[in-house]
């Protein structure tokens, strides 16, 4: 694979979509391959079965592989699911020398030290996050680095997942033929790719319906305030028009998505659509506003339940606003009327979001769907970090070769320069290393 791309995996409830992309001259993101296959062994974002996974990657990839004519060695993959839980932790450390200026050290080793929180049983630290800094009492420090003080304070939103299903994640990919490079909690990555600067200043919620479970991220003064996981999808939208009207699920699916709609007042009565009988059986006809009111029953238990997490947030505190509203992606988000639903049951501006924020202008329509905004975000990440790790080699190398002009000077042996890496990338490596020991 060409060192300067990078490659997204989606593992979701109903699809796996595999994207390859790199950044061009202009900054933004140019999709150059895209892979999508029926997922089979993911139910809400969790690993059911291992051997069914590993194909819908293999499908995928190679899909992706074919369309950018190059080969996929590693990727970022994205985890969602209910076992996925956030939690807001304070923590701070004490420097030994408050007269030199706080750097990149100090705020690793504070976010080192919240990854060795004591969680439950089973469970593992997937991300933390700063919020806000405190130096020497100091508070609401956004970029503390280069600033004196002698105490380093700070807020940190940390994710939290278990580590079985993290692992049998990195199972599947390994097994699949891939290298895992990345972690990413599938609600951030898809706000990375829909949401703007402003917004995220502003305050918003994303909320990305996906097919098995709906994710949630909020931010406020460009800070990542909340996440959430809720376990209902358009899969069981599906479900529920499967059993209204007593078809078949590939039925149900095409309904939804050629004549479905959360708001029943749109549909007069007399619509009707005719669905062919199993096997010679008569034809049956369904009412599209009956179709709708057994839509709109679920959209709207779903839209409850997000609400309720806003609140939790305490959106309606002043201070807490969120001025931009929500933004829906996903699948899901293509649903007509869902947008005045939202905005109905929540009471706050809403828009649909598409993931061409940072994509090249001359992207395809088809990859600027909502569908594909946590393929985009977790291709952005997986660029990200691939810049961090090229920084960090040149500040090596410089480092390095400081030290071996001293190593000639002096005559000297030559210290060993530990590379530094972010937690995530340590959550990666323990996942590798642990699957390389189960071989």
């Amino acid at each position: 694979m060409e060192q300067n791309l990078a490659v997204g995996l989606d593992l979701g409830t109903t699809k796996i979509v595999a994207m390859i992309g790199r950044k061009n001259e202009y900054g933004k993101v140019e999709i150059l391959g895209i892979g999508k296959s029926k997922s089979l062994g993911i139910h809400r974002g969790v690993v059911n079965n291992i051997t069914q996974t590993i194909q819908s990657i293999q499908l995928a990839v190679q899909e992706a592989e074919a369309a950018a004519a190059t080969k996929i060695d590693g990727v970022t993959v994205g985890i969602a699911g209910q076992h996925i839980r956030s939690l807001q932790h304070s923590d701070y450390i004490t420097r030994a020398d408050a007269e030199t200026v706080i750097d990149e050290d100090d705020i690793e080793r504070l976010i080192n030290q919240v990854h060795k929180l004591v969680m439950l049983p089973g469970e593992e630290i997937i991300h933390v996050l700063p919020q806000e800094y405190k130096v020497d009492g100091q508070a609401e420090i956004k970029e503390p680095i280069g600033m004196y003080g002698g105490r380093l304070e700070a807020n940190f939103h940390v994710v939290v997942g278990q580590v079985s299903s993290i692992r049998n994640i990195g199972r599947c990919v390994k097994s699949a033929g891939l290298e895992l490079e990345g972690i990413t909690l599938e609600p951030l990555a898809s706000a990375n790719a829909v949401l703007s600067q402003e917004e995220k200043e502003a305050g918003v919620a994303l909320i990305d319906i996906g097919g098995g479970t709906t994710d949630l991220a909020i931010f406020r003064d460009g800070i990542i305030r909340h996440t959430a996981v809720i376990p209902f999808g358009g899969n069981v939208i599906t479900e529920d028009i499967k059993e209204g009207c007593s078809i078949i699920e590939k039925q149900a699916e095409l309904l939804k998505i050629k004549f479905g709609s959360a708001w029943p007042g749109e549909n007069k009565d007399n619509e009707i659509v005719s669905i062919p009988g199993l096997r010679g059986r008569e034809p049956k006809e369904i009412t599209l506003k009956n179709l709708s009111k057994i839509i709109h029953a679920r959209v709207v238990e779903i839209v409850e339940q997000v609400y309720v997490e806003i609140k939790n947030y305490g959106h309606e505190e002043q201070k807490k606003k969120l001025i931009a509203g929500i933004v829906l992606t996903g699948g899901g988000a293509q649903l007509k009327h869902l947008k005045q639903l939202v905005e109905y049951i929540t009471g706050m501006d809403t828009r649909v979001g598409y993931p061409n924020e940072h994509l090249a202008g001359d992207s395809d329509d088809a990859i600027t769907s909502p569908l594909f905004a946590t393929a985009v975000g977790l291709v952005m990440d997986g660029l990200k970090r691939q810049e961090r790790v090229k920084a960090e080699t040149i500040v090596e190398d410089v480092i390095e070769n400081e030290v071996d002009e001293i190593v000639e000077e002096e005559e000297m042996q030559e210290p060993v320069i530990k590379p530094k890496r972010s937690f995530l990338d340590a959550l990666t490596e323990r996942v590798k290393d642990f699957l390389d020991n189960a071989e």
